[in-house]
C-alpha cells in the first residue's frame, strides 16, 4: 500500500505490522523518521537490535537476500534486514537474474513470521517495476516527497504541536517569507532549529524576533528584506540592503540567483493575473505559500511587464559579466535601481 508521510506514521502506531516495506522518496527528513520509528516498533527500547538487525548498504545478490530472508533467528526473535540506497526501484535498473527477481516477489507475498524486509530508496521509485507492484500489495510503501514553500504548511503545525509552541501572526509572515527564498528547504535544518526555539524561547508563542535571529546567518534568508525592499520599489532600502549583503560576504551568485528569482516569480505573478488568477490562487502555480503568493501578487501588480523584462535581461548579462570578471557589483546595483524605478 502506498502512503504519505503521516499515514505511514499512523500505520506503524497501531495494528498488525506488514512484514515488507518501501521507503523511497527525494526528502530523506522523512525517510530516516519513518525508518526510526519503524525500527522502533520492531524492537521497542532497542531491546534485541543488535542480535536480529542486519545492516545492508546498497544491495546484496538476490540470492543472498533470499537466503537472509529465510534464515531462522539465533538468539533473537526476529530477523530483520535493511537495505540502505538499494537500486532495486531505480528506472532501467533491472537486476541480471530474472528468476531470482521472480522468486523475490514470489517471496514478498510469503515472509516467514520471524523476518522483516526494509528496502530505503532515496529516489523517486518506478512504479512500474515488477518488484514495486509486489512490495505495495504486500507491504507497505512511504513516498517521501520533497516539501516546497507552498506545501510546508503541515509540516510546520505538526512540528509546532511536538513542541508545545505557537507562533504569532508576524512570526508565521517571516518565516513563510524566509521559507520562500530557499530553493532547496532542509526538513532536517529546520527540524534542529525549532527544537533550538523550544529550548531557548521563554513564552508558548514564538514571536518573530526569536525566528530572526535563528535564521539570519542563511545567505538566502538574510537577503529576504532585500527582496521585500524591490518588491515595496523602495530604492535607498534595497540598495543599502545589497550593499550589507555584499560587505557581510554573501557572495554575488547568490545574490544573482535570488534576484532573477524574484524578477522571474514577480513576472509570472503578473501574467497570471492578467489571465483572471489572483491572490491565494497564485499559489499552486507559482508553488509558493499562499500568504506569500498574495503578497507577490500585489507587489507584482505595481511593476510593468517592460520593467520586469528590462530587469531580467540586465540580470541575465549580468550573470555572464560577473561569472567571467568582466564586471564588477555594479551590475546588481543597476538591475535594483531598475526594479525600483517608479
Amino acid at each position: 500500500m502506498l502512503v504519505k508521510f503521516g499515514e505511514f506514521m499512523a500505520a506503524i502506531r497501531k495494528g498488525e505490522l506488514p512484514h515488507v516495506f518501501l521507503l523511497s522518496g527525494e526528502e530523506p527528513y522523512y525517510i530516516d523518521k519513518a525508518k526510526g520509528a519503524l525500527l522502533g516498533r520492531l524492537f521497542p527500547d532497542g531491546v534485541g537490535m543488535e542480535d536480529a538487525l542486519q545492516k545492508v548498504n546498497g544491495d546484496m545478490a538476490l540470492a543472498d537476500l533470499l537466503a537472509s530472508i529465510e534464515a531462522a533467528p539465533f538468539f533473537a526473535d526476529k530477523n530483520v534486514i535493511a537495505l540502505s540506497g538499494t537500486n532495486l526501484f531505480r528506472e532501467n535498473k533491472a537486476p541480471a537474474d530474472t528468476k531470482e527477481l521472480e522468486a523475490l516477489c514470489h517471496q514478498l507475498g510469503n515472509m516467514p513470521p520471524y523476518s522483516y524486509l526494509i528496502f530505503v530508496a532515496p529516489y523517486k521509485a518506478d512504479k512500474r517495476r515488477k518488484l514495486y507492484k509486489a512490495l505495495s500489495k504486500n507491504g507497505l510503501v512511504l513516498e517521501a516527497e520533497p516539501l516546497r514553500a507552498w506545501n510546508i504548511q503541515d509540516w510546520l503545525q505538526d512540528k509546532l504541536r511536538a513542541i508545545h509552541k505557537e507562533m504569532d501572526r508576524d512570526a508565521y509572515a517571516y518565516f513563510a517569507g524566509a521559507v520562500s527564498m530557499m530553493q532547496q528547504i532542509s526538513l532536517s535544518y529546520l527540524d534542529k532549529e525549532f527544537d533550538k526555539l523550544a529550548l531557548f524561547s521563554e513564552g508558548r508563542r514564538i514571536t518573530k524576533a526569536e525566528l530572526v535571529e535563528v535564521f539570519s546567518g542563511l545567505p538566502e534568508v538574510s537577503v529576504f528584506a532585500l527582496m521585500d525592499a524591490i518588491s515595496a520599489r523602495d530604492s535607498k532600502k534595497a540598495l543599502m540592503l545589497l550593499h550589507r549583503q555584499l560587505a557581510d560576504g554573501t557572495y554575488f551568485t547568490v545574490l544573482l540567483a535570488l534576484l532573477t528569482r524574484h524578477v522571474r516569480q514577480l513576472w509570472q505573478a503578473k501574467v497570471l493575473m492578467k489571465r483572471g488568477v489572483r491572490g491565494k490562487a497564485l499559489a499552486k502555480p507559482l508553488e509558493l505559500n499562499p500568504f506569500i503568493a498574495e503578497k507577490l501578487g500585489r507587489a507584482a501588480a505595481a511593476f510593468k511587464e517592460d520593467t520586469l523584462k528590462c530587469a531580467m535581461l540586465r540580470l541575465i548579462d549580468a550573470d555572464y559579466l560577473l561569472k567571467t570578471g568582466q564586471a564588477g557589483n555594479e551590475l546588481l546595483e543597476e538591475a535594483v535601481i531598475t526594479l525600483c524605478k517608479r
